[in-house]
């Protein structure tokens, strides 16, 4: 019997691809041979790591996609990331079933938010499948209320109105779901998209999460009456942390300075705010302004992450006058590397747009978090990180300078402060032993690998 061969296929988006890399790279540890399926544009993006990111030991290979995607970014990220999957989804379907059938030694499957195109497919050519979310349990279990939510939105429910027909959500409301399922709009592309691939998830039977028992109990209990098994398998950085091999990641953005590191190894333990909005967020010139005269009038250090995208339409220029008085306590870039910056001993809070793989950076690195969610899961993450989890606090959407001044001084400086340190620390150890040796989502990883080897 030849080794067990899983074909890995994902939305080309840098907080898609990376998670699945990192299950590619467990999964290939215990002997698999994988097949990571990319669009060839991420492909190169991956080989500029070395020649041999993707072909460790002749068991991990890559296979370049077309998807039509090649596409220009939209000021909107919701905007960009609808024509991304449209063109994805009118592509994919043909050339991933020609992969599957030339690749006639499978024993399983694992996808992403391709999931409908993928499990058509394997369906088609009876192949086991197992569904990937890259989300948040709490997230994704909204996907699969969309019919009661638009049956609800008849009854004209505000964005504060309690929420409790979600089984397993604690105090939600409207404004915390996730946006494709706040829009209530049976024509919405991404509510439809999200609509047929949920009733596709729960066809498939075997659900994976990057999430840990513990930190979505009432949730997982709520998905496991929809699939037939749900393996918890995260934080997968944590597992990665106990190979031999680096994990490999995509980084759709060039590092272009390095001097960070020394200037982190500077300042004092836990003093600075590190602060990056992902990505695909984009905002505008004013809310540009607004953070950074919060920061500056926080009086405590920064590093910064500004995209040369980050601004609407336009370069991200900041006021002379701002960084004149931040010279001194600042650092500014385009990009870095997320998990060497956050788990640095001088970060003391993160600000973040509470996308899924950086919360569970937060975690993993024990750093609390300022939350100012802006699309899909994100609000919900925000939601369950400041009022369920009690690691971080939110900034209004309208962002303001005074309050973002007065959230990193609260941070920083308050015991409310103090408090949300000790629960990220709680989480951070309740993390690892997940993770660990008969930790829930090691001894997952063992069941998932002993189901795919029954196939």
């Amino acid at each position: 019997m030849g080794r067990p061969h899983v074909v890995m296929l994902s939305i080309p988006g840098q907080g898609h691809i990376n998670p699945m890399l990192e299950l590619a790279q467990i999964l290939h540890s215990r002997g698999f041979f994988i097949t990571f399926v990319t669009r060839a544009q991420r492909e190169s993006i991956l080989r500029s790591q070395g020649p041999d990111a993707l072909r460790r030991d002749s068991r991990i290979s890559d296979t370049r996609q077309s998807d039509g995607c090649s596409v220009a970014r939209f000021a909107d990220p919701e905007s960009h990331v609808v024509r991304w999957c449209l063109m994805t989804y009118e592509n994919c379907a043909a050339p991933f079933k020609d992969l599957l059938v030339r690749l006639n030694s499978l024993r399983g499957g694992a996808e992403g938010h391709l999931r409908r195109v993928a499990l058509d497919v394997a369906e088609e050519l009876s192949i086991r499948s197992f569904v990937f979310m890259t989300m948040s349990a709490c997230g994704f279990i909204c996907s699969l209320y969309l019919d009661e939510v638009i049956r609800r939105d008849d009854n004209n429910l505000t964005m504060d109105t309690p929420i409790d027909f979600i089984p397993g959500l604690k105090d939600i409301r409207p404004r915390d779901l996730p946006s494709f399922v706040r829009t209530a709009d049976q024509e919405d592309f991404i509510f439809k998209l999200a609509q047929n691939a949920a009733k596709k998830s729960v066809g498939a039977k075997n659900l994976l999460l990057n999430t840990f028992d513990l930190l979505e109990d009432e949730v997982l209990n709520a998905l496991k009456s929809k699939f037939q098994k749900v393996y918890t398998v995260g934080p997968l950085a944590s597992h990665n942390t106990t190979t031999p091999t680096k994990p490999m990641r995509l980084s759709l953005w060039k590092e272009e300075d390095r001097g960070y590191t020394e200037w982190l190894n500077q300042q004092r333990p836990s003093s600075v705010i590190y602060v990056n909005f992902g990505s695909i967020i984009t905002i505008t010139t004013e809310e540009l302004v607004e953070f950074a005269w919060g920061l500056a009038n926080s009086n405590h250090p920064f590093l910064w992450v500004i995209r040369h995208d980050l601004v609407c339409g336009r370069s991200a220029v900041l006021p002379k006058d701002f960084l004149d008085k931040t010279k001194e306590r600042s650092y500014i870039l385009s990009w870095c590397s997320q998990d060497e910056v956050i788990s640095h001993k001088s970060i003391g809070g993160f600000l973040s747009h509470c996308g899924w793989n950086s919360t569970l950076e937060s975690i993993n690195s024990g750093v609390p978090m300022i939350c100012w969610p802006r699309f899909d899961d994100q609000n919900m993450n925000a939601r369950y990180v400041c009022k369920e989890w009690g690691f971080g606090i939110e900034i209004d959407e309208d962002v303001k300078r005074g309050q973002v001044t007065s959230k990193v001084k609260e941070l920083m400086e308050g015991e409310k402060g103090d408090e949300i340190r000790k629960n990220v620390v709680y989480w951070r150890e309740r993390a690892k032993k997940a993770a660990t040796q008969g930790g829930s989502s090691y001894e997952n990883i063992n069941e998932l690998i002993e189901d795919i080897n029954l196939v």
